[in-house]
């Protein structure tokens, strides 16, 4: 019984440490399946190794292919950065030209014509608004009384020409006549 224990511990399970598809792959697989004979078995061991070692042709075949690729890029000068920029328009040429680009790009021109003509149709009402405002009685009335006090206030020597209302203002006939070398009086500051 000492022997069968120190036994496994030297040979530990190689399905434990290898696992199950390692094992099937390598051909330790220790309990074979029942349906299968030993001529059969015996078949299907030679084809996975014959598999395994086209495999490892292929690879090393891969390897030396990719190595010569490298070899007649570098003496074409071509670098990874020339690479990348190439994908990149290779990919941005291949995204202008699909349909969901097309329809993407359509759709927005129409959105902003559309908002173009929005716009635009805003401004027009705005402008007729102001000019609607402009024409109106109330602001040529406005307009006429700031024409007079800045006549008024940039010659103060001549004599008023109307007498409306605001030219008996005794507070716009202060300012009128008030000369320009007159001391003011300060305010005293708080």
């Amino acid at each position: 019984m000492e022997d069968t224990e120190k036994d496994s511990q030297q040979h530990p399970d190689p399905a434990a440490e290898m696992g199950e598809d390692a094992m099937v792959s390598t051909g330790h697989y220790s309990s074979p399946l029942p349906a299968m004979t030993e001529e059969e078995r015996q078949e299907l061991q030679e084809e996975l190794a014959k598999v395994e070692d086209e495999i490892q042709t292929l690879s090393q075949v891969l390897s030396a292919k990719e190595k010569q690729v490298a070899d007649i890029k570098r003496k074409l000068g071509i670098t990874p950065l020339n690479e990348l920029k190439q994908n990149i328009t290779k990919t941005w040429q291949e995204v202008t030209t699909s349909n969901a680009y097309r329809r993407t790009s359509e759709t927005l021109s129409s959105a902003g014509l559309k908002a173009s003509t929005a716009i635009s149709n805003v401004s027009s009402a705005i402008s007729k608004k102001l000019v609607d405002v402009r024409n109106a009685p109330s602001f040529k009335s406005f307009e006429e009384k700031m024409e007079n006090l800045k006549t008024k206030m940039s010659s103060p020597a001549a004599p008023p020409s109307s007498t409306s209302d605001e030219d008996n203002n005794p507070a716009t006939e202060s300012l009128l006549t008030q000369p320009e070398d007159s001391p003011t009086q300060e305010r005293p500051m708080n």
